[in-house]
């Protein structure tokens, strides 16, 4: 694999695009010449970085023949995509990322260092958004079954889904001595 191009190879890489050679072709070329090993990829990077890809010729290679749809009997629905549209235009866009609501919080936090949180403390985290910017958290007494205070644990989780279950402590004993 070659990571440096020598000035010759780029100049035989301008002569075999003037010619109209595929990038194929010119990998071939240049490493039948040169004895290296260019591949296709490494000639089209190459030829961009010179400013030279617009110029050549895509690599057409033989496809198959496209298939024809079935025919369908008169009367028959045609089947529905499953996979959604994509938006018709930028603003359409716009206008669904603008009827986003947020929800906030009326509570201060205590902006606690992670060092700095006791056992029962919350743990919503706040900060860390700019470089550099320190992640503090709120520190406030944490709901029961939950690493938040109760105003951050409604933030957390989704209003119109209750979890499946509530997180508990279990006790753990000891069956059998090993």
């Amino acid at each position: 694999m070659q990571l440096n191009w020598a000035e010759e190879h780029s100049r035989a890489l301008r002569e075999y695009l003037a010619k109209g050679l595929t990038f194929s072709q010119i990998a071939d070329a240049l490493n039948a010449r040169f004895n290296t090993d260019y591949s296709r990829n490494a000639a089209i990077g190459r030829a961009r970085r010179l400013g030279l890809s617009g110029s050549a010729k895509p690599d057409r290679r033989a496809r198959p023949p496209k298939r024809q749809p079935k025919a369908r009997p008169l009367g028959a629905k045609k089947p529905q995509s499953r996979v959604p549209a994509a938006p018709r235009s930028r603003l359409q866009v716009l206008k669904r990322a603008a009827a986003l609501k947020l929800r906030c919080v009326g509570i201060v936090p205590r902006h606690l260092a992670l060092i700095d949180l006791e056992v029962g403390d919350c743990r919503y985290p706040y900060g860390g958004d700019e470089e550099g910017e320190p992640i503090t958290f709120c520190g406030h007494p944490r709901r029961e079954g939950s690493s938040y205070c109760t105003s951050h644990f409604h933030l957390t989780i989704k209003p119109d889904v209750m979890p499946e279950r509530t997180a508990g402590r279990a006790p753990l004993r000891l069956v059998e001595a090993a």
